[in-house]
């Protein structure tokens, strides 16, 4: 038997061998059963009832948490989602099981029809997929992934396979779609961002004329109570703002839904230091991606920092005086010098790694699926000139109090300041973590738009939680970081791993058995309280790999 063949038996044969061992019904059992019963051989679905297919983003997160269980499972889990990525680099919001009927979901494969309206974006001709995206976390779960088990990873070659998949993604994100000229990534339609229905999305979506009630039918509302859910006038606005986007052929820049996330950026920032690591460990340097992460942080703070708020806020790049100007063909300079930089970083580092390590295949384990080509031109062209930029920063900050603008205390390289005024919010009145709440709340408490019930408008979510007691330990708050993470586990396992749960009492909402809150349960589980760690690994990347190079094969 070879190597690889050794490791991906070991990786098999024991997938929930714990150190110490659990007991039979412990917590890690819980939640590793939560895992196996939403398995589908490939990938894990959110939830059976009512997420039946594979979403994006937490598919990343379950990766994390799957890593504990079995590291091949996690690998599997991000290939299966790798594979379904467009030619322009975009990483879809869903990749649809086809085993599950059309009326399960809605919308649908034949809503989206991303394999024709796509076409000119390289959408998979064989998968069918959703046409938006969601918050970029896949870097960071790759090299998570790789560090549960080094050894498996260099002999499946899955850091070399899944490399090139990541640094188009980003690409999209930093070409594509910095529709404000300030060096941000937005997003096109509230579901990518991920706070779906968060208070946020309000104003912007106030703005578009909802498509008619009886043109589409929620499938959601079949598991879920209706007053927990979005309403009806919100949905129709979503769905306006698809169907628009997918008559565009899914081209960027020309909606009327165009904000500059903070959470979505931190994410990206997070990210791009996770890719400049995954480089390292392939033999570039890295040190490109680092600089890079490091100019975004400043652009956060430049674009979407409220002193006044203590956080940060969302920019509405269709709000505001001015900002429906659109400019004819041009991006500015300051955007055609970033996009210059990143072809040039792309060809330094793609000619820094191994040969071996430039191409998608590789002579371990199962090469990902091909990515199309053959619209590279027009994506070429589209990367020095938009029919929407602004010649200026645009648009207007969103006077809402949104956890995503707590997300980014997830990195290392913020200023003092902003720092401070984050932990401030986060214990004061608006949020009341360790005071009137035990998990951070998706939405301002005193807020007029707060619901502790309804989706992202006041519930707390257990992937949010998460980053922010990640974000905790970086900034060197190891106490508060370790109340967080105690609430978190003792929340998600009693309320049976519900999706989301009522900031006060943790009265369980939403589908239970979700993914993303298992997983990330037992990712905390084997993260020793007080150790001063990082769950993400942001600011512990250089000990990770030091320690790898010493015993990753072991």
């Amino acid at each position: 038997m070879d190597r690889t063949a050794q490791l991906t038996s070991r990786a098999t044969k024991h997938p929930t061998a714990y150190d110490p061992p659990p007991t039979r019904d412990s917590p890690h059992v819980r939640a590793a059963r939560v895992l196996e019963d939403n398995w589908t051989g490939s990938s894990t679905v959110p939830s059976r009832s009512l997420y039946p297919h594979q979403w994006s983003w937490d598919s990343a997160f379950i990766a994390i948490g799957l890593r504990h269980l079995s590291p091949l499972r996690a690998q599997t889990e991000l290939e299966t989602l790798l594979s379904a990525q467009w030619g322009d680099g975009r990483i879809p919001h869903i990749v649809f099981n086809p085993s599950v009927p059309l009326d399960a979901y809605f919308p649908s494969p034949d809503f989206w029809r991303s394999s024709t309206a796509g076409r000119a974006a390289g959408a998979p001709r064989t998968v069918q997929t959703s046409g938006i995206v969601q918050p970029p976390v896949h870097a960071l779960a790759a090299w998570l992934v790789h560090c549960a088990d080094p050894g498996l990873s260099r002999a499946r070659g899955f850091l070399a396979r899944v490399y090139p998949r990541l640094a188009s993604w980003h690409r999209y994100l930093l070409h594509r779609r910095d529709l404000g000229g300030g060096g941000l990534a937005s997003v096109v339609h509230p579901w990518e961002q991920g706070m779906d229905n968060s208070p946020c999305w309000d104003a912007p979506l106030g703005r578009v004329v909802p498509a008619p009630a009886r043109s589409f039918r929620r499938a959601d509302l079949d598991h879920g109570a209706p007053e927990d859910r979005p309403t009806d006038l919100d949905y129709g606005r979503y769905v306006r703002l698809a169907t628009d986007y997918r008559d565009r052929g899914y081209a960027d820049g020309g909606g009327e839904f165009a904000v500059e996330d903070p959470a979505f950026n931190a994410l990206l920032i997070a990210s791009e230091h996770a890719l400049a690591r995954i480089a390292r460990e392939l033999g570039a340097t890295g040190t490109a991606r680092h600089a890079r992460a490091e100019r975004l942080t400043a652009a956060l703070v430049r674009r979407l920092w409220d002193p006044a708020s203590g956080m940060f806020l969302c920019r509405d790049l269709r709000g505001g005086e001015g900002a429906r100007e659109r400019e004819s063909t041009a991006h500015t300079s300051e955007h055609r010098s970033q996009s210059t930089a990143l072809a040039s970083e792309h060809r330094s580092q793609s000619t820094a790694l191994p040969p071996e390590h430039r191409s998608h295949s590789t002579a371990h384990g199962a090469p990902l699926a091909p990515q199309s080509t053959a619209h590279a031109p027009e994506h070429r062209s589209r990367t020095s000139t938009s029919a929407t930029s602004p010649t200026s920063p645009t648009g207007a900050l969103i006077p809402e109090l949104s956890v995503s603008g707590l997300v980014p205390l997830i990195l290392p390289g913020l200023p003092r300041d902003v720092v401070a005024s984050l932990l401030g919010t986060l214990r004061g009145p608006h949020f009341g973590l360790g005071d009137t709440t035990s998990l951070v709340p998706s939405y301002d408490l005193l807020g007029e738009a707060f619901d502790p019930h309804r989706y992202w408008r006041g519930p707390a979510w257990f992937n949010i939680n998460w980053l922010l007691e990640s974000g905790l330990r970086t900034h060197g708050e190891p106490e508060a970081a370790d109340a967080l993470r105690e609430a978190v586990l003792d929340i998600a396992d009693g309320s049976g791993f519900a999706e989301y749960v009522d900031p006060h009492t943790g009265e369980p909402c939403g589908a239970l058995g979700f993914g993303w809150t298992a997983a990330l349960a037992l990712d905390l589980l084997h993260t020793r309280p007080g150790d001063g760690v990082s769950p993400t690994g942001i600011d512990t990347f250089d000990e990770m790999s030091d320690e790898n190079a010493r015993g990753g094969d072991r």
